[in-house]
């Protein structure tokens, strides 16, 4: 407890200063010779892009050590590969690039860490393990690749603003969750799966998303709230603290099959970085698809 409290307002500050400087470097004229054809400015996402980019490799890593304990044949700089190729893939695919033809670099990028999968894990003239691998790979291409990638997606059609949002309302269910949790927790949620979990933890934790959904709405000034009014915001948010908790519960999937309690130790009393950015995985493809809705809506 006393190393999450300790590091949690670290993890924020460091999050708050990341945004501030992705908002700022926005403004940034970009060198003479990269205008025309690109932007007079930098475009937006160039710090989330770099955090996303960065958080993804370590988590790779977290991912290969994670199969590994499952006796899976996996390779750290392939899951690497995997995971910033679908990062790319999924934030840096242009916008006025016709559907047929972006759906088609997504599987043109699935067949790439297809093919070098298959061929990295049979380089020793041997096909024990490789059909395993390669799906691992494939995991790491979606899970950490393309789903993450989202919240860059975001940041490139929305403010910084509406990117950070999202990321607390599905942080403070888990906030919320945790300490509910510990302080009244009586009936487990999916003992099986997830012991710790209980009922009245996620009821607090949906709670906690609600409230900051509603607060956070007014005090950032996101220009998509008016478009409905505060107990909307408020239910949306709750949607998507949700959605986080089925990350992480998503999460722990993947470490009871490989039987292992965290995904890491790099960030004491949370464990990984898997750890921390399982519900954030999950929420962001929702959260993009909602604000492009409400984009829709003028």
């Amino acid at each position: 407890m006393g190393r999450r409290l300790l590091l949690g307002p670290v993890m924020i500050a460091v999050l708050l200063l990341g945004l501030w400087l992705d908002q700022r470097i926005d403004a940034v004229p970009t060198p003479e010779q990269l205008r025309p054809p690109l932007r007079d400015t930098w475009p937006p996402g160039v710090v989330i892009f770099s955090f996303v980019a960065v958080l993804a490799c370590m988590a790779a890593g977290e991912l290969a050590a994670i199969l590994r304990d499952k006796g899976i044949l996996a390779s750290r700089r392939i899951c690497t590969f995997a995971a910033l190729l679908g990062v790319c893939v999924s934030a840096f695919v242009p916008a006025n690039v016709a559907a047929v033809d972006a759906v088609a670099v997504c599987a043109m990028s699935a067949m790439a860490v297809l093919a070098v999968s298959i061929i990295f894990f049979a380089r020793y003239k041997t096909v024990e393990g490789v059909v395993a691998a390669t799906g691992g790979a494939l995991l790491a291409f979606v899970y950490l690749g393309l789903m993450f990638g989202f919240l860059v997606a975001i940041r490139r059609e929305h403010t910084v603003w509406a990117l950070l949002w999202v990321v607390m309302v599905t942080k403070a269910c888990d906030i919320g969750a945790y300490f509910t949790g510990t302080a009244i927790g009586r009936h487990k949620l999916i003992p099986w799966l997830s012991p710790g979990k209980t009922w009245e933890g996620l009821a607090g934790g949906v709670t906690l998303s609600c409230i900051a959904g509603a607060v956070g709405a007014g005090l950032l000034g996101v220009p998509w709230a008016p478009v409905g009014t505060i107990l909307v915001v408020a239910g949306v948010a709750g949607v998507l603290g949700l959605i986080g908790q089925g990350g992480d519960l998503l999460e722990s999937v993947l470490k009871r099959d490989a039987g292992v309690k965290d995904s890491g130790r790099s960030i004491p009393g949370f464990g990984g970085i898997l750890d921390v950015i399982d519900s954030p995985l999950l929420v962001g493809p929702f959260a993009y698809w909602w604000l492009r809705w409400l984009d829709s809506l003028g």
